[in-house]
């Protein structure tokens, strides 16, 4: 079990007042250490019900946010991830520029070995857009590049 030490700065997760957030707040994510920073393995976040602006006509945008990271020393908490993404919810920006921003937010957090972030917005007019990113240090930047290449095959796949 994790001690009060391990927990400093995770001040969200089992708070009973918590406020949600009304714009874009990335002071809002937290992280803690990972105990097993030798392993190198993959964290998966699935957020299916993202929601933003679009930044010309305010009208609502969904999405289904998917964030993978092989973690370094800190990791993100949950709930943090969670109030940061609903922050979004009232944030005017085009989709390919909220997946960059969640992404770079995240890196500045935790500073992963490895991360991604994929975006599934619901149609609009006809058109879908999947907007990935990705970055990495310098161990992965063939990771970094075969997953660039995978995620244009899986467009292509499916278009």
């Amino acid at each position: 079990m994790r001690n009060e030490k391990e927990l400093t700065g995770v001040t969200h997760l089992g708070s009973n007042g918590t406020v949600y957030p009304t714009d874009y707040s990335p002071e809002l994510l937290e992280a803690f250490e990972n105990k097993h920073p030798e392993n190198e393995y993959v964290v998966t976040l699935d957020c299916p019900e993202f929601t933003t602006l679009c930044p010309k006509t305010g009208q609502p945008d969904f999405g289904h946010i998917v964030i993978s990271y092989i973690p370094r020393q800190r990791m993100v908490e949950s709930k943090s991830l969670k109030l940061y993404l609903f922050s979004f919810r009232n944030h005017g920006d085009f989709h390919e520029d909220v997946v960059n921003i969640i992404m770079n937010d995240l890196w500045k957090l935790m500073d992963p070995k490895y991360i991604e972030v994929k975006g599934y917005f619901m149609p609009r007019g006809g058109i879908s857009i999947h907007p990935f990113a990705n970055r990495g240090d310098e161990k992965h930047e063939e990771l970094c590049r075969q997953r660039r290449l995978a995620a244009f095959d899986t467009i292509t796949k499916n278009g």
